[in-house]
């Protein structure tokens, strides 16, 4: 494989991680929570828009309708599982809570669609294209793509709207935020929201270049993890680096010693980050928990 297949390949692998990635950080910043759910949510838009295709629906309002759902059930479980311990101490209580309903929702996914692996197709034409000596597909350049469209989104959002500007607040100083007006809880709730509509689409844009099945949410989540804290745990920007660092290191991997050591890779360069430089990529020498 030459380096440039390896670069567009990583480019491709890490955009997903980096979608994951944010859904993290968003809500770290947030709240302070490491939400190990993330990965259910990209697991549910893949399987929620196949679904709603093999139903019928156009690949548009099949999307739409995916989004808006797993946004939905993300709310619900914030607001039944996380918002009662809002007053707790300890963040280990939390992340127990989160991996737990991470498993409650592939258990009730496998209840409903099975074991089997569900296919999707590609939203445009399977005829790859050649740029520099390497292909790439379509769909890869829709998971860039969709990537690129959230980098501008978020900043958008966060830099333009009083929604954003709430964020940005509540990610600076939650106590401040509070004596300005600002309901922590609210915006806690539309970080799960948030995060998890980013997770959706993550899994739709995914869905037609591998085999979605019940149980991948658990791997996504440690992969976003993963990529979440080689970018520094401090923003969007940094996860969406470090989602494409993890992707290419991932890519290197693959092309030039053996495709089994993806996973090892992957928590490898955690261990290797963590060591150090525990802040991260881009993060600052201590990260202050919000």
């Amino acid at each position: 494989m030459n380096i440039e297949q390896v670069i567009l390949t990583g480019l491709t692998n890490g955009s997903i991680y980096a979608l994951i990635a944010v859904g993290f950080v968003i809500i770290y910043n947030v709240t302070g929570i490491i939400n190990f759910a993330q990965g259910e949510f990209t697991m549910l838009g893949a399987m929620i828009v196949i679904s709603f295709v093999d139903f019928g629906f156009n690949m548009i309002t099949a999307a739409i309708l995916t989004i808006i759902i797993v946004m939905g059930i993300s709310t619900l479980m914030y607001g039944l599982a996380i918002y009662p311990l809002k007053n707790t101490k300890n963040s280990l209580t939390t992340i127990m809570v989160t991996m737990g309903l991470g498993i409650v929702i592939t258990g009730i996914s496998l209840l409903i669609w099975g074991t089997e692996a569900r296919p999707l197709a590609p939203f445009t034409g399977n005829r790859p294209i050649t740029f520099l000596n390497a292909s790439i597909s379509h769909q890869d350049l829709w998971i860039i793509g969709s990537c690129a469209v959230l980098v501008l989104f978020i900043y958008l959002m966060f830099e333009k709207t009083y929604f954003g500007m709430a964020f940005r607040a509540c990610m600076s100083n939650k106590e401040a935020s509070r004596l300005m007006g600002i309901s922590t809880e609210v915006m806690a709730m539309l970080a799960f929201a948030l995060s998890a509509g980013i997770g959706a689409l993550a899994g739709i844009v995914m869905a037609p270049v591998t085999f979605a099945e019940y149980d991948m949410g658990m791997m996504l989540s440690l992969k976003g993890f993963v990529a979440a804290v080689l970018g520094g745990l401090t923003g969007a920007p940094a996860a969406i680096i470090g989602g494409f660092v993890l992707g290419i290191l991932e890519s290197v991997g693959t092309g030039f010693i053996s495709s089994g050591y993806n996973d090892f890779i992957a928590f490898a360069a955690l261990i290797i980050i963590m060591l150090i430089r525990p802040s991260g990529i881009l993060g600052h020498k201590s990260i202050k928990k919000v």
